[in-house]
């Protein structure tokens, strides 16, 4: 038998005695209130009902005003309209504000238990789907965790294989310890100054950090020599651009950082290395990386020379736009203050890739609105 709480609402004590009585007969639990603030006190006080029965035409607040509120304070419930009232209007009016059926006065014992057990029904369906359509959200939202929680422990496995890839190179070429670090921050800086995003700014950090990774495969005569090397030693040297791409490409999060390492050292003017591309024919990232490249190569001290200021090394920089360099990225290099290099450089040569990423890899704030 069904134990269903029914309200039923309607200002004449006769009829809310007769409903009653007849869903009492069907085994459904009625509460009685003879007006609209009653109904809305009584459905605030105990466990949801239901369903609502109520009449359309009632003193002070009516039915259809009962039903719009029902609507917006207890979404889900079901209401069915009762009215002597003979009217094709009020019958739609009341369905389009939301009533699930509509029963006029008289009505016979037969159509109540049919319009209510429809309702309920409905009722039930409603509630049945909130709660899949809940429990459905639940479930997406705990697994989004778990796959952000993965993609994050992706992520800082993708940037421990950087590092133990940089410090593979540090290991054999000491002189320029810390010169992936320093070049990395330097390309992110100037990479955010442009406003590249921050999927754009990853690829070219692990490109940046990883330029020099095809130096592994250097025989240690030509790499670790002290002098100049000789024309045959220089074409050897110059093979690592080319090693560290097929070394960076074979992986897969790395693919598009891996055409960084190919291209970094070419010349905007096309007199570069490996493939002698020009312009816009070389990546974005690496046109930037040159800029930082050199950067770091004349403010950094070598046993054969002490490193150069970074204002010397800016207007160096400028001088050679439009043929080593990009001329519209040195037009961006040269807004950044000289010091802020210095800052930079101190802040982070010793920081890992990861911690980099999590520093400088983030899009540049855009500027409050001028107040005036």
């Amino acid at each position: 038998m069904p134990h269903e709480r029914i309200l039923v609402v309607d200002d004449e004590e006769a009829v809310r005695g007769i409903v009653a009585a007849l869903l009492e007969h069907s085994g459904y639990r009625p509460t009685l209130a003879n007006c609209a603030d009653e109904a809305l006190l009584r459905m605030q006080e105990g466990p949801a009902f239901d369903l609502v029965v109520s009449d359309v035409m009632m003193p002070g607040t009516d039915g259809l005003s009962l039903l719009d509120t029902i609507g917006i304070e207890h979404p889900g419930t079901p209401v069915v309209m009762i009215t002597a009232v003979q009217d094709v209007h009020v019958a739609t009016t009341a369905f389009r504000r939301g009533a699930i059926d509509y029963l006029i006065k008289p009505f016979e014992r037969v159509q109540l238990d049919s319009v209510v057990t429809r309702a309920i029904e409905h009722g039930r369906l409603l509630k049945q789907n909130a709660e899949y359509r809940q429990n459905l959200e639940d479930i997406i939202a705990a697994r989004t965790t778990r796959l952000r929680t993965t993609m994050q422990d992706l992520e800082r496995s993708y940037d421990s294989t950087l590092q133990a890839m940089g410090d593979a190179l540090d290991l054999r070429d000491e002189e320029t310890e810390g010169h992936s670090r320093r070049v990395t921050a330097y390309t992110i800086a100037i990479a955010r100054a442009i406003g590249l995003n921050a999927e754009d700014l990853r690829i070219i950090a692990r490109g940046a950090f990883l330029h020099d990774i095809g130096k592994i495969a250097t025989p240690d005569r030509i790499l670790l020599k002290p002098g100049r090397l000789d024309p045959e030693e220089m074409a050897i040297m110059r093979e690592h651009c080319a090693s560290g791409y097929e070394i960076v490409r074979k992986i897969p999060f790395l693919r598009e950082a891996a055409e960084i390492v190919y291209a970094h050292q070419e010349r905007f003017d096309g007199k570069g290395y490996p493939r002698g591309l020009q312009g816009e024919q070389i990546p974005l990232g690496a046109r930037i990386f040159a800029i930082a490249d050199t950067l770091d190569a004349m403010t950094s001290d070598r046993p054969y020379r002490k490193g150069t200021s970074f204002a010397a090394a800016c207007s160096e920089i400028e001088r050679c736009a439009g043929g080593q360099f990009d001329p519209e990225i040195v037009k961006v290099f040269l807004q950044l203050p000289p010091d802020s290099w210095i800052n930079l450089r101190d802040e982070l040569q010793h920081l890992s890739p990861a911690d980099l990423c999590a520093r400088l890899c983030r899009p540049p704030v855009a500027p409050p609105p001028n107040a005036d």
